[in-house]
């Protein structure tokens, strides 16, 4: 057995599906449903039940999927302490990172770190913050949006203020009706966003409500007149030159999503960690906005 399949038991259950399980890991499903084939005939036992909504693990699979975390931890001890005792830098770096950080951000700043550190291995997750949050000890560092991620050390890398947009000016001496189009965010986005419209209700009221999986394809939407689009700073680009817009403001104040970098206490003392939160930090700074 390698370490990838006991891996890919984890993310079985964790998922909960083929089919979620391959499109998260990147291959295909019949691929997937092989190689969960092969290691149940190599354990001689079936490691889930499939019904029509989840995989569930048997009382026999339940004690492999202990033994799989057992494997990958030593694993993964092992490869911090030699990580810690060479004098290069090395190891694997394990980053959980929000989808829009991933996107607008991680490809250039992971160039730049794995051309410095490139015996470094990336294992990277990317997704919505919250699934980030709940499995948070299964990696060395989580980039995050919104709040703080409790029992870890948090650093802030930047605030990032919300502006809504639209093809269509926003009158000041009546209400602006058309469709909002929403990107799937966590849930403290959707009630910043909610929140500010209640309190200016009186000035903007969306009519519907039409909601995309990605931040790219809601601005496209916006852009081609087919409502209004709240987005953050980070991701507008030049668009103020380009379009209406309004600042999110309450009492005064910018409504803003934070980010920040999170990681367990002496999680730093791994240099392949300790220097990708220095170069995060680094390369992530107010400037760059």
């Amino acid at each position: 057995m390698k370490i990838d399949d006991y891996k890919l038991l984890l993310k079985l259950q964790e998922i909960g599906t083929i089919r979620g399980t391959a499109k998260t890991v990147l291959i295909s499903q019949p691929a997937v449903t092989q190689r969960l084939k092969y290691m149940e005939e190599y354990f001689g036992h079936n490691v889930f039940i499939r019904t029509p909504k989840k995989l569930i693990p048997t009382p026999e699979g339940e004690i492999i999927l202990q033994h799989a975390m057992e494997v990958i931890q030593r694993e993964n001890a092992l490869q911090n302490q030699l990580a810690i005792s060479s004098n290069d830098v090395q190891g694997t770096l394990s980053i959980a990172c929000s989808s829009l950080i991933s996107q607008r951000y991680l490809p250039a700043l992971l160039g730049r770190f794995t051309a410095k550190f490139p015996k470094v291995a990336i294992d990277l997750v990317t997704g919505i913050s919250e699934d980030i949050k709940r499995n948070h000890k299964d990696y060395h560092v989580c980039i995050i949006r919104g709040e703080k991620l409790k029992e870890t050390t948090c650093l802030p890398l930047f605030d990032d203020p919300l502006y809504i947009f639209d093809t269509e000016a926003f009158p000041a001496d009546s209400i602006k009706e058309r469709p909002l189009i929403a990107f799937s965010s966590d849930d403290s986005m959707h009630e910043l966003v909610d929140h500010w419209l209640y309190v200016h209700q009186d000035k903007i009221k969306p009519i519907k409500t039409m909601t995309v999986d990605q931040i790219e394809t809601c601005k496209q939407l916006m852009k081609q007149g087919l409502g209004m689009a709240v987005l953050p700073e980070s991701v507008s680009d030049f668009m103020k030159e380009d379009y209406p817009y309004l600042p999110l403001l309450l009492n005064g104040e910018p409504v803003s999503r934070k980010t920040w970098v999170c990681f367990q206490e002496g999680i730093r003392s791994l240099p392949q960690v300790n220097h990708f939160i220095e170069e995060l930090t680094s390369f992530l700074t107010p400037s760059k906005f």
